[in-house]
This record gives C-alpha cells, structure tokens and sequence, in this order.
C-alpha cells in the first residue's frame, strides 16, 4: 500500500505532530502537503502501469520476462522525477502560492513543500516497486517495508520538529526533514530487497525493449493524468477553504488526510483485485475476471464500515489527536461524521477504481474520475461553501453526495463488462 495514501500517512504524522505548533503551521503544512501531491501524481501511474504488464506476464505463466517491466518503469522513474525535484525546490513559493494566498500559511507552506519534493524520485522508484510485487502475488513484502518507513518517520520527525540531543528545534521544517529522510531510507531498503530477489529469478529478458518501455509510458500516463487531476481537485478545494478562513485549511487537512489513511484496508483490497482480475484476464477466464470485482467490493465495504464507526461515534477523540484547539475540534465534528459515512459508501469506487485498472480501462477510469470531480464534486463545493456561505460543513455534505455519485458509476461500468476485451 503506497502512493497518494502512503503520502496521505506520511502527511498525517506530520499533522499530529505539528498541530502543537498552532493553526497557521498546521494549515502551512496542508497547504504543503497537497503541492506534495500534485508533484506525486506526475509519477502515479507508474505503479498501474508497471503491476499491469507484470501481472499479466505472471498470469500467462511468462516468467522469464517478468522482470521487465519493472526495469522500464525505474529507467521511466528517473527521467521523469530528476527535474521535476529540481523544479519545485527552486519554485516551492510560487507552487505553494497557487494555493494560498495567506503571507504567513504560504511561507509555511513553501518552506515545508521545499524540503519534502526531495523525496519524489524515491517515490516514484517505490511505485514502480509496488507495481512489480502486486503483480507477482507479493504485496506482503511491500507492506513490510512500507511500515518500516513510516514506523522510522516518527521518532525522526518528533526529534527534528522539537529537538533534543544537540539538534535545535526545527518546527514544520523539522516535519518535512523527518519525512524526506524515513522516504529515503525506505526507498534504499526497497532497492536492496529487490535486487536481491532479481538475483534469485530465473528471468532472461529483464533488460526492457523500446516497446515495454512506451507500453509502460502508454498505460501510466492516463492514470496520472487522472491522478494529477484528482490532486489538482484537492488543491482547488482547499483555495476554496482558505477563502473561507485558515481555521477550515487546518482541519480540513487534518479530515481529508484521515479519511485517506482509513481507506487503506480498502485500497489494499483494490489493488489485489487488481492482480486477481489482471491474472485472470491473461488466463481468458473472463467471467471469473467479473466476479472478482464485486468479491472484493463485498469485503471492502464491511472492513470499510468497522473502520469508520470510532469517526461517527467519538469525533471528538478522534479530533483530538490532532487538533489542540477547542475551536478547530467543534468545527470540524459534524465534517468527520460525514466523512466516516464517505469511509463506508465509497467502497465500490475504490475497489472497482483498481479493478478497471488492472483491467487495462485506463480511460474508463480517467473520464469518471475528471467528471465527477471537475463538473460536480468542486462547483457545487464552490456553490455551497462559498456563495451560499455554508463553509466547511457545507463543503463537506457536498462531498458525501459526490462519493455516493462516483461509487454508483464505477458500479455501472463494471456491470456493463466493457472492460472484458483481450488486452
């Protein structure tokens, strides 16, 4: 489990740990934190792309060149994510600017965007690690160090943002230090532990033909695209919070990064259905393709539904953890009610998401994705929030209806079975 909500984690500690320092650092570090995320998506698609061809190779019992894939993917990683790290260092104001328009939030915010687009180039060779080992059945291997990497975060992160043993108190840029430094060393253990499993496979092609590699580049790229518009929709919805005020940047932040982190379990599910669904499609068992989705939408929906009771029965205590103002906790209760609801309704869409995906419906998935969001979800969030003047609570009913509207599309075009065409 990686990518957006990996960063979503990632994102999440940093908020706990910063909410101390008061609503304009924790707002900065949102702010921040979706720049992050628009720079992550760029590098998304790499993860559906690479565990695509590789799940279809291992389905087809094609194992000595399922290796190739992954090596497209890594040589794709560096071109792509090298300059993209240059860039947003040396314009991490002008970036963090497009979202806020708040002096204190932005300088906040660049300084803390500034350090943490360090970590897009490890990023993006996890991603195409993720892709590699879903496809080949072992997504355990990847969670182990996935936890490693967050598990080292924390004590980093607390160290650098307070201080302690001849290190000053660095404050949100502490955060960011903590976070860039866990992601390289988890990129590094990612790097050891794959080389060594390549050494043992019995693999002849692992060097990636001219044709792998703008296979690869064909299927990432609309995932990113989508990706990075779903990112640019968060950013556009938290320049709507900040002209509401800095209050509802803060926990906003604090809400959506919550919600991200509880919908792991079912992201997880998405991304074995799509192995299951790609591994089946490469044995032509079609109808078993089919049923796979719905299965796994079935377990994702009751997990989903435990994870969210503890925000719709205490959200306050929940709040709490992150939130240090009584204030900011009242604002944002009634918000983390709807978004346990959001939790549970969106299982459809985040399972059969990854499903159509390893399905290879990338453009199924990308037009969805940008009509519900850019024609429904931010217009109407616009409408409601601002020109009616409902602010956060407003925005946030407005989300609910457009979770149920894109969990009840993605259920139609799955039961349509366009998708079932050979690849």
């Amino acid at each position: 489990m990686g990518g957006m909500l990996s960063q979503s984690l990632l994102n999440l500690v940093d908020a706990a740990l910063v909410g101390t320092l008061g609503e304009i650092a924790l707002a900065g570090v949102g702010v921040g934190g979706y720049a992050m995320f628009m720079a992550t998506a760029l590098v998304m698609g790499l993860s559906s792309g690479v565990q695509s061809q590789v799940a279809r190779r291992y389905g087809a019992r094609h194992f000595r060149t399922v290796l190739a894939p992954l090596t497209a993917g890594l040589i794709i990683a560096v071109i792509i994510a090298l300059p993209l790290m240059f860039i947003g260092h040396q314009q991490a104001m002008l970036i963090t600017g497009w979202i806020s328009q708040n002096p204190a939030v932005q300088q906040v915010s660049a300084d803390y965007f500034a350090i943490r687009i360090l970590t897009l180039l490890p990023i993006a060779l996890n991603l195409c690690f993720r892709g590699y080992w879903n496809g080949i059945h072992q997504s355990g291997t990847y969670f182990k160090i996935i936890l490693m990497m967050h598990a080292l975060n924390i004590p980093l992160s607390i160290w650098l943002i307070y201080g302690g043993a001849g290190m000053p108190a660095l404050g949100t840029e502490g955060a960011a230090l903590g976070t860039t430094l866990s992601v390289w060393i988890g990129a590094l253990s990612w790097s050891i532990t794959t080389w060594r499993h390549a050494r043992q496979v019995d693999a002849i092609q692992w060097v990636p033909e001219k044709r792998l590699l703008w296979r690869v580049i064909s299927l990432a790229t609309p995932n990113s695209f989508q990706q990075l518009m779903f990112a640019m929709g968060y950013a556009v919805l938290f320049w709507i919070l900040g002209h509401i005020n800095a209050a509802s940047v803060a926990v906003g932040h604090v809400l959506v990064n919550l919600s991200l982190l509880l919908i792991l379990p079912g992201v997880g599910l998405g991304m074995a259905a799509t192995t299951l669904v790609g591994h089946a499609l490469g044995a032509q068992q079609l109808n078993e393709a089919h049923r796979w989705g719905w299965d796994v939408v079935r377990v994702a929906f009751f997990t989903l539904t435990l994870l969210a009771l503890p925000m719709l029965l205490a959200p306050d205590i929940m709040l709490s953890l992150f939130l240090h103002q009584q204030p900011l906790i009242d604002l944002g209760r009634l918000p983390l009610q709807l978004t346990g609801a959001m939790i549970a309704l969106d299982a459809a869409a985040i399972v059969l998401n990854q499903a159509l995906l390893g399905a290879g419906a990338h453009r199924s998935v990308m037009q969805l994705q940008l009509i519900t969001q850019w024609l429904c979800f931010l217009p109407a969030a616009w409408w409601v929030g601002l020109h009616l003047g409902y602010g956060l609570e407003g925005v946030w009913w407005t989300q609910l209806g457009y979770r149920l509207l894109n969990s009840a599309l993605f259920a139609l075009i799955w039961q349509q079975k366009r998708w079932l065409r050979p690849a």
